[in-house]
């Protein structure tokens, strides 16, 4: 490579945004004055018959012509104006070719005001013939070159570049590539070695073949399936890629990352517990990476809002008037004194342990603690934290108030209220929430009612605890376990979050009608409560001062315009519903009150009107319920021997039951001893034992034993579609069985309940309120239970047993002798004990 020896002296033609190389060809506009100045002032200068010629100096920061003496050699690019016209807009234009690279010395001011540059033109010089290296070279870069064109559709250039036979030409040709920025072309522009240009120009050809094969492969992998619907998708992914790429060549955050700095904004504004916030944070970052359209994306923005939606630090404060909090619970429920009693006395204790934490901590020296480390005070065997909240079980016959009951606790407390109903749940993720990796996922319904609540310490009402079953997708009663045990649900883990939720400041209420069905486990992490129903006296409280208000203004009437009196409910209480609850209670009070609604707007009936005896039966009917001890004696179940009355607890409370025996006669024929009713296991085994020990003390009973080895013996229980089971009819069987051996009646006034051994001792039994309660309402004034069951009467409101007459026995004998009518007693006659 050498530099010929003379010099030009050129007029200098200035480019912004273009670099010329050697062999181009550009138009150039001559409305630009520097171009119409160099153009001209090459015109002036050339000699005639020569076209007239130029320095094409790309700019770069200042003034290249100016900055040329003082800049170190640069190279510009002779170029001869070929011809001039008007351009494809219409414009004056020159069309000018670049020749060879000059390196430019002095500048001086020239005609036309152009700037004149002289400089020292530049040869090359590689010598014949080419070396291998340098021949491998060039046919790389025509391989590549031919690839390119090709798959731009430029088959008519493919030929001449195939003609190129010199290195520094072939790499000059580079220049026409639109992929190529300014920069490397003006690289290329000042590689002087026509083999080291040429290495140069083959590196950015195949870099950027290969980014257009990456391209091209995207856009197959993405084209497969895309139809019109999917164009968008396609589009967005594209603007995304790019938006990328400038990001990383900028060295600036993507573009695309608003959103997912919108949630990292919304997450350290959330002040989230440390390990929460590190998790949402963990998720806002995939969120970047992640494109708008791609299914993860949606399922990460579900979960940061689920996650930014909870309370993290959402507390209510307790309200410590104990006073206040009984005088709500009376207020809002009549009876129901166990109850209220369970919750005073939690808010008293909270309200000391609280107040001791509170003097602890300034004892320690003033130092002022979060609500959350000063109830962690009070510490348990787990991990040093305190017990959490009560879990109290509210079980009863449907009707009493369990629901309502929550509600009433919750305001009592000044804490939000919330119900989740678990009635027919199967599914564990119910509880504990589905994994992400399923459509669809959310978090259980615990983390939605705390979401719900708005608060970290809500008063929680798991309803209908004792309806959940189980099948393949789990137990959701073993996931209530952790939900319910104050050792652990601190750190409750739901499979959606997968972070961890302090539940150990929530008051949990769990209502159920039947105790026996919750798991025993489950049993084990609740308080038991027991709600056994409502006295006559209190259900005609209730009907007063809640459910009549609460139907009349359902029914559109005012309290002027109907009056129900204390007596009139408690027909209704009595006689029209039987039930432990008030739900038929309020249903009959509404139809009352709906009957006159439409008599008066039929002009039936004027209002006021006072609804007495006479107008209930014309309202609503005849009653649907007399007492056994109000019928005709000669209607009564027990006006034939071998019929005795029972009482027993169903899902709806305390029930009276009937047990009926029959002898078959001689003639027939048969033996042994056949159960009907849908007994259960239970209640079969109570039957074979009754029958059994009247026959070993038959003698000493002076009973006709010796003919049952010949003659069947049946025993019914009524309302035989209804399952029974339990162990509290062994004196009831064996009373009815007594009675038909002797043929003596069963007083109609006595009721009784538990079980038999085989010696004669009266078993105890459960259900003694509810049992109790059952009696009151049908009307029996004697009752007889077991020894052992008399301390239960003290949960027996006082009402209740005036008006009952109780006899606690501990032997057969005792049943029979205060239940059997004497011997000689005419059928249907009462006498007294």
């Amino acid at each position: 490579m050498a530099s010929t020896s003379h010099t030009l002296t050129l007029p200098v033609l200035p480019l912004d945004d273009e670099v010329v190389l050697p062999g181009m060809v550009v138009p150039l506009d001559l409305t630009d004055p520097e171009v119409k100045a160099a153009v001209d002032a090459a015109r002036t200068a050339a000699a005639p018959g020569e076209k007239p010629q130029v320095l094409l100096v790309p700019r770069a920061g200042s003034d290249a012509a100016q900055d040329a003496a003082a800049a170190p050699a640069p190279i510009g690019v002779l170029g001869r104006v070929e011809q001039t016209g008007r351009l494809a807009d219409g414009d004056p234009g020159a069309l000018i070719r670049g020749l060879s690279r000059v390196r430019i010395g002095t500048g001086t001011t020239g005609p036309g005001d152009a700037l004149w540059v002289e400089g020292t033109a530049v040869t090359e010089e590689v010598p014949e013939p080419l070396p291998g290296r340098v021949t491998e070279l060039m046919t790389e870069y025509k391989a590549l070159a031919t690839d390119w064109l090709r798959k731009r559709g430029a088959w008519q250039v493919v030929d001449r570049v195939q003609q190129i036979d010199t290195p520094g030409r072939l790499a000059d040709n580079a220049g026409y590539s639109p992929f190529l920025g300014t920069e490397r072309k003006r690289r290329l522009l000042e590689t002087l070695d026509p083999v080291e240009r040429l290495r140069t120009a083959t590196e950015d050809l195949r870099e950027h073949l290969a980014e257009q094969d990456v391209a091209e492969s995207i856009a197959k992998d993405v084209q497969e399936g895309v139809d019109k619907q999917q164009r968008e998708f396609l589009l967005r992914r594209q603007l995304d890629a790019v938006r990328k790429e400038l990001s990383e060549l900028n060295g600036g955050p993507a573009d695309g990352a608003d959103e997912g700095e919108d949630y990292r904004a919304r997450i350290e504004a959330a002040a989230l517990p440390e390990e929460v916030r590190k998790a949402a944070l963990k998720e806002a970052d995939k969120l970047e990476r992640s494109g708008d359209q791609s299914p993860e994306s949606s399922w990460i923005r579900t979960w940061l809002d689920t996650v930014l939606e909870l309370p993290w630090n959402q507390r209510t404060e307790d309200a410590y008037d104990i006073a206040g909090a009984r005088a709500v619970l009376d207020a809002d429920h009549a009876g129901l004194a166990d109850v209220k009693e369970r919750i005073t006395e939690h808010l008293a204790v909270r309200k000391r342990r609280d107040e001791r934490d509170g003097a602890e901590a300034t004892a320690e020296g003033g130092r002022r603690e979060s609500d959350d480390a000063a109830r962690s005070a009070s510490t348990t065997g787990g991990g040093g934290r305190r017990a959490g909240g009560a879990v109290l079980a509210l079980t009863g016959p449907p009707g009493v108030g369990k629901t309502s009951l929550g509600e009433s606790v919750a305001r009592a407390m000044g804490r939000k209220f919330v119900r989740v109903a678990l009635g027919g749940v199967r599914d564990e993720a119910e509880i504990r929430g589905h994994r992400r990796t399923y459509v669809g996922a959310q978090p259980g319904r615990i983390v939605r009612a705390m979401k719900e609540a708005g608060s970290m310490n809500p008063v929680v009402l798991l309803d209908e605890v004792d309806k959940i079953a189980s099948d393949f997708r789990g137990d959701p009663a073993a996931a209530l376990l952790e939900v319910l045990d104050p050792a652990q649900n601190h750190t409750f883990r739901d499979h959606y979050l997968e972070v961890e939720l302090d539940l150990s400041d929530v008051v949990f209420l769990a209502t159920a009608n039947v105790l026996e069905a919750i798991p025993e486990p489950l049993l084990d992490r609740m308080e038991v409560v027991q709600l056994d129903g409502y006295t006559e006296d209190e259900k005609v409280t209730i009907a007063r001062d809640h459910l009549l208000p609460r139907q009349l203004e359902r029914t559109g009437l005012r309290e002027d315009e109907v009056t129900l009196d204390d007596e009139v409910l408690r027909r209704l209480a009595g006689e029209y519903t039987r039930e432990a609850g008030v739900r038929n209670l309020e249903r009959a009070v509404a139809r009352v009150l709906r009957k006159l609604a439409a008599e008066h707007e039929l002009g039936r009936r004027e209002l006021p009107f006072t609804v007495d005896a006479a107008a209930l039966r014309a309202l609503i009917g005849r009653p649907r319920h007399v007492p056994e001890t109000a019928q005709d004696p000669a209607e009564r179940r027990t006006s034939v021997p071998g019929v005795a009355t029972g009482l027993a607890v169903t899902g709806t409370g305390g029930d009276v039951l009937f047990v009926e025996a029959s002898l078959a006669d001689p003639e027939t024929g048969g033996s042994g001893l056949t159960l009907t009713g849908q007994l259960g296991d239970v209640m079969k085994e109570s039957a074979h034992i009754a029958l059994s020990y009247l026959r070993s003390r038959g003698a000493e009973l002076e009973l006709p034993v010796a003919d049952l080895r010949e003659r069947g013996i049946h025993l019914h229980v009524p309302a035989g579609a209804v399952p029974k089971d339990g162990p509290s009819a062994g004196i009831t069987m064996t009373t009815a069985l007594a009675s038909l051996l002797s043929g003596r009646q069963v007083r109609p006034d006595v009721a009784m309940t538990g079980e038999v051994s085989l010696t004669g001792r009266v078993l105890p039994i459960g259900g003694v309120k509810q049992k109790l309660l059952a009696a009151h309402r049908a009307g029996t004034t004697t009752v007889i239970i077991p020894k052992r069951n008399e301390p239960d009467l003290d949960d027996v409101p006082e009402d209740v047993l005036t008006g009952l007459n109780v006899h606690p026995v501990s032997d057969v004998r005792q049943v029979l002798e205060l239940a059997l009518q004497p011997a000689g007693v005419e059928r249907g006659v009462s006498v007294g004990v």
